[in-house]
């Protein structure tokens, strides 16, 4: 278990640190293009690594529509949304946005597979929305209004919550770290037709060709993408949904401390607020409280 615990934390942190290499990155290059380009390059990846680990496999006829259909919502809106967002507000903003990823992965669930919904988690969602409130609206320290860009950060976080309610339904004979690779392989290319359609330059791609654009693409491509979706697909199965949805959590703290770190932001008090609640939130409307406190419960002696 340590070693599963030591490689979400690893992921989580260069999530976290990617919202900040995606922000550098949109400012060279269109946001689209972009997109399109580093997923591509991240699926390339993880189809490599799973022909190298011995799990590559074709897909079967009735697998190939489903990878399809999650790659609509995993890759195509979710990181078209994301550039865009990005782009459009700061980096600290968008990294507690993200931070509420798995509690809206929880509220879909609930919604669509209509699970059980608790007072916990009742309270888990009203923290939660209080804290992107506060983020949104009063994030530079005045009542400015919810930018466009929250509005695109968010609903980026919409469609990738919905897209792991579809995960959630693949069929455990097809591995989930190769359809990874095909979603995003499939992901990027209807983006790249979705950046010519709009008229993004192909020649920008050349901005990469720089050294410190060049490297910080290929973390951001292979290391967070690649690497970290494959690795915390895989954990999940591992660790349990609860505390999984405890490690997303670090995710947003990483975030903030990358965007205040290589970005120069400001982190106000507000933020502060708004990250505590969203934690609070997170933690709360996941179930992640209600099963540490079924989980004391059973082993005697503990309060």
């Amino acid at each position: 278990m340590v070693r599963i615990y030591s490689l979400l934390l690893l992921v989580m942190l260069m999530w976290g640190i990617n919202l900040s290499a995606i922000k550098v990155l949109v400012t060279a290059i269109d946001p689209i293009l972009l997109q399109a380009f580093r997923i591509m390059t991240a699926g390339v990846a993880v189809l490599v690594i799973c022909a190298v680990m011995g799990i590559f496999r074709m897909p079967y006829k009735h697998e190939w529509l489903i990878i399809f259909s999650i790659s609509i919502f995993n890759v195509i809106l979710h990181h078209s949304f994301l550039a865009v967002g990005l782009e459009m507000t700061s980096g600290i903003n968008g990294a507690l946005i993200l931070g509420m990823n798995p509690l809206i992965t929880a509220m879909l669930a609930l919604i669509i597979l209509r699970q059980r919904m608790t007072w916990v988690r009742v309270v888990g969602f009203i923290l939660g929305f209080i804290g992107v409130v506060i983020t949104t609206l009063m994030g530079t320290g005045q009542l400015t209004g919810i930018s466009l860009g929250d509005l695109m950060v968010f609903l980026a976080v919409l469609v990738q919550g919905f897209s792991f309610v579809l995960i959630s339904k693949l069929k455990p004979t097809f591995d989930a770290r190769l359809a990874t690779g095909y979603m995003l392989v499939i992901g990027s290319l209807f983006v790249l037709a979705t950046s010519q359609l709009l008229g993004s330059e192909m020649q920008e791609i050349t901005n990469l060709f720089d050294w410190h654009l060049g490297l910080v693409f290929l973390f951001s491509a292979v290391m967070a993408t690649a690497f970290g979706h494959m690795t915390y697909n895989h954990a999940v199965k591992k660790v349990g949904p609860a505390e999984s949805a405890i490690f997303m959590n670090l995710n947003t703290l990483f975030g903030v401390i990358g965007s205040a770190i290589f970005l120069n932001e400001t982190i106000t008090l507000n933020h502060v607020a708004g990250f505590i609640l969203i934690l609070c939130g997170v933690f709360t409307g996941t179930g992640a409280l209600e099963y540490m406190i079924r989980k004391r419960k059973r082993v005697p002696g503990t309060f």
